[in-house]
C-alpha cells in the first residue's frame, strides 16, 4: 500500500476532505472536519482511529499496527506493508466511527456510505 492508494481510498468516502494542518507534508483526512486517517510526512503507514483502546491495544499486542504518534491511545499506525483487506477494513471502520461521532445535522448532509 502507498500514501497515494490511501488517499485513492480515503477520497471515495463521501463528505472526506484531506488538508495538510501541520505543514510539512502530512495527509489528514477528514469527515466533518473531524480526522478519521493521517499519513504523517515522516512516519511510514497511515494512523486510524479505533473504538477503544482496548481495541488499539489488542491490535497493537496482535501486530496489526504500532501505537500511532501525537494521537490518543485509540489510535494505531498501520505500515504500509499491512494485509490491503485489513487497510481497506481499517480505515472503513475509522471514517464510520468518527462519521457516528457528528451531529445528526451534520451526517444527513453526506451521502449514505454502504
Amino acid at each position: 500500500m502507498s500514501r497515494e492508494r490511501i488517499n485513492k481510498i480515503c477520497g471515495r468516502f463521501p463528505g472526506a476532505e484531506v488538508s495538510d494542518p501541520w505543514g510539512g507534508g502530512h495527509d489528514a483526512w477528514k469527515v466533518g472536519g473531524k480526522t478519521f486517517a493521517c499519513i504523517g510526512a515522516v512516519t511510514p503507514g497511515v494512523s486510524v482511529k479505533t473504538d477503544s483502546i482496548e481495541t488499539a491495544q489488542m491490535l497493537i499486542d496482535a501486530g496489526v499496527g504500532v501505537k500511532a504518534p501525537y494521537f490518543h491511545r485509540s489510535w494505531i499506525n498501520l505500515p504500509w506493508e499491512s494485509d490491503e483487506d485489513e487497510l481497506l477494513y481499517r480505515l472503513e471502520n475509522s471514517y464510520r466511527i468518527v462519521r457516528a461521532s457528528l451531529t445528526k445535522k451534520a451526517q444527513s448532509a453526506l451521502d449514505p456510505f454502504d
